[in-house]
């Protein structure tokens, strides 16, 4: 059990379209390219329509309120000129068609998972390189012929439907997924028959959102989260009304039984799992990223009923049944996490056992059952290690790992002695093993095999002092040819491209991204600060990025600009910036607060209007994380920082290239649009300012690798001609 799950609330990832050209040889240097940057054609401003509401004493201006609403004939023009001007601006860039070419071929790749086991059966998905998604398969046992399970590939014309989550019952003889159209958020949860592919319709249950069905162990029925989806219901009110539920097959999803009630906070979700052996129902409800209570029931009990297990604590737990026992991870009076096993008949919090004592440096970030031992995976320095341990926590071995990188944790069965997990780092293409439990022999299952010169590139590790005097880790990879016996080069003029997240306990760590290669490849540098409010050094660290202290965050990442411009690495000229969702608050507050630090701002399905993000899409789940403008403390730290109120007229501000996606459930990308109006109008510079939309995609992004390859390919040479 990863403890980021509910991450997924607003943590994006990018997804990737037709086969590929055929392969050709990268030179090892660039020539000179000609300075032409993204010309955006004249637009006329946008128009501002004033609107003025005082706030806890403050009058509040929001002259671009009238873009939130997106149904708006007059909103729906301005987007479509909008995106129109962006993509005719990016496409004439000289390095355009080069780098989507190069796109193309990094990404048209063989990618397979870790299989699963059900019933004798294997379970796994493969992404052919000439795909645009994966395809799921099954087959009996080690040597069985491979049958396509489903194929979302040929399930609609233009690709706008996604599968996740395909779930198999114990027995392997049927699957639960989850079928999204444009990669969107809300879903419906489908069952399947696996030998006849038999889609059981009467089982189908719509409008959900952020649930994982969990099966019982004879396969009749399911466990899962639903939320109403009455219209009446505003969207962000309808987290409130989250119910845990159990779905019979073969019965109305209508008449489905309530295992617990709503909890009436949109701030709060809960979800249940079903122990393997179904004798242990968990369930956790979650306020934010710091807080949970988790609950435990036995279903097959004379008179089921819900006991405290860890109530009250402000704290987070991971819970595995196994063997009669639970063994729970928390971070309760243990920043890194330890790890104890608990009678379920004496839960009281004296009777815990201790039997992983908290480590004095590495983050505790994700423990299982496999084969009959512990699997743990840590975070140490912000890069991953793993180990294996008995049930009474003593040390067997740690897991060898190919360098410093980042790792699944571990894929398996707690009765299976064979378990699985994923490496990666920024020059490793991510790789498969399949280890032995009881051995410890380990191989490699499955390679992604990338067309790229992996020891060409070098990654090095340092730190920096924040505007408070704070520590902070940062990552930099470059060509080897920009090092030296020092590490990288202080030539003063290097290219940097700069990403950071910085929030929601979510750790960055050295995994590979095919989006900084070309990037790498003409002399870039990528640099990632490991900003407070993610999860690298605990929860100690992700509290001082928080609600009063987010501040920190952005001052963390800025100060990462600073530093790499005084120690003679870059200087503003060169210095572009990169964020998605709570990264695209962070690159605009970044923005507005110290413009003359960067060249170019690229922003993603971003927060922006702060005062306000709560009122949209699932905006309510965040104000753990965030505040709330309705709380008078809260909107004096929300409106300091909001990014869109920030912004101020007459300043010259970098160049920005703002990527919204049409069908985005999940931040609203009425952000992005006022946002782009309002340094539209307020700039004294003549830097581009570029709105290019997605479209049938949502948070993360378009899941097709034709799509990917192209907002790539925009991203990098609009980067590129920003900094040359």
């Amino acid at each position: 059990m990863r403890r980021t799950a509910l991450a997924a609330l607003l943590f994006s990832g990018c997804a990737s379209s037709a086969p590929p050209p055929e392969p050709t040889a990268e030179p090892a240097a660039e020539p000179p390219t000609p300075v032409v940057e993204a010309k955006a054609a004249t637009l006329p401003k946008t128009a501002a329509h004033p609107v003025s509401e005082t706030l806890h004493g403050v009058e509040v201006q929001d002259p671009f309120r009238w873009l939130e609403d997106v149904s708006a004939p007059d909103v729906k023009a301005w987007m479509a000129a909008r995106d129109a001007n962006a993509r005719t601006a990016l496409a004439e860039l000289p390095e355009h068609e080069a780098l989507q070419a190069r796109f193309r071929e990094l990404l048209y790749v063989e990618t397979r998972s870790a299989p699963e086991k059900a019933g004798g059966r294997l379970f796994y998905s493969v992404k052919p390189a000439d795909k645009e998604k994966a395809i799921y398969y099954w087959q009996q046992g080690e040597s069985g012929e491979p049958q396509v399970l489903l194929d979302p590939n040929t399930m609609t014309e233009d690709g706008s439907l996604s599968i996740h989550d395909v779930v198999p019952t114990e027995d392997g003889r049927k699957v639960a997924y989850m079928e999204q159209a444009n990669n969107a958020d809300e879903s419906t949860l489908r069952v399947m028959e696996v030998d006849t592919k038999a889609v059981l319709a009467g089982d189908s249950i719509e409008h959900l959102r952020y649930t994982s069905p969990s099966w019982t162990p004879k396969g009749d029925g399911f466990y899962y989260t639903w939320i109403p989806s009455d219209p009446a219901i505003a969207p962000p009110d309808r987290m409130a009304h989250a119910e845990v539920r159990f779905h019979q097959l073969g019965t109305d999803p209508k008449t489905d039984r309530t295992v617990r009630g709503e909890i009436g906070d949109a701030s709060t979700w809960q979800g249940a799992a079903l122990s393997k052996d179904g004798r242990f129902l968990v369930l956790t409800q979650a306020r934010g990223w710091s807080e949970q209570d988790v609950y435990v029931m036995e279903p097959g009990a004379k008179k089921p009923e819900w006991k405290p297990l860890a109530v009250g604590t402000k704290s987070n737990y991971m819970v595995v049944p196994h063997g009669g026992a639970l063994y729970v991870a928390s971070n309760h009076e243990a920043p890194r996490w330890r790890i104890f096993r608990v009678d379920p008949k004496r839960m009281a919090r004296k009777d815990w056992k201790l039997i992983v004592p908290e480590h004095p440096s590495a983050v505790l970030e994700s423990m299982q059952v496999v084969g009959g031992k512990l699997g743990l995976a840590y975070l140490d320095n912000a890069t991953n290690r793993l180990e294996v341990r008995g049930l009474d926590g003593k040390l067997v071995r740690q897991v060898p790992l190919p360098t410093l990188g980042t790792t699944s944790g571990f894929f398996g069965d707690p009765k299976d002695d064979v378990a699985y997990f994923r490496f990666s780092s920024f020059n490793y293409p991510e790789e498969i093993y399949k280890t032995s439990i009881s051995s410890g022999e380990t191989t490699v299952f499955a390679q992604v095999k990338v067309p790229m010169e992996s020891s060409r590139f070098q990654v090095e590790q340092v730190r920096y002092p924040s505007k408070d005097g704070t520590e902070i880790s940062m990552f930099l990879v470059y060509d080897k040819a920009l090092g030296g016996e020092g590490g990288l080069q202080k030539r003063g003029d290097l290219p940097v491209l700069m990403f950071g997240y910085g929030g929601f306990n979510i750790p960055l760590t050295p995994s590979f991204n095919p989006l900084i290669i070309p990037w790498l490849e003409r002399g870039g540098v990528y640099a990632m600060p490991n900003l407070r409010g993610g999860g690298e050094y605990g929860e100690a660290w992700h509290q001082a990025g928080m609600l009063g202290k987010k501040q920190n965050v952005f001052d963390d990442f800025i100060g990462a600009a600073r530093w790499l411009q005084s120690q003679g690495y870059t200087k503003p000229e060169r210095t572009v910036i990169y964020g998605r969702s709570n990264g695209g608050l962070l690159v605009g507050a970044a923005m507005t607060q110290a413009p003359e630090l960067y060249s170019a701002v690229i922003c993603g399905v971003p927060l922006l209007d702060m005062v306000r993000y709560h009122l949209f899409g699932v905006g309510k789940a965040w104000i753990p994380e965030y505040g709330s403008a309705d709380d008078p403390q809260q909107f004096e730290w929300l409106y300091a920082y909001s990014p869109y109120h920030r912004v101020k007229p007459g300043t010259a501000y970098p160049a920005l290239l703002m990527l919204s996606a049409d069908t985005d459930d999940r931040v609203d990308p009425l952000h992005a649009r006022k946002f782009v109006a309002q340094v539209e109008n307020a700039t004294s510079s003549a830097e581009p300012i570029l709105l290019r939309i997605e479209t049938n995609s949502g948070h993360g992004g378009a899941d097709m690798r034709s799509k990917f390859a192209a907002r790539a390919a925009d991203m990098v040479a609009f980067a590129l001609s920003q900094t040359r």
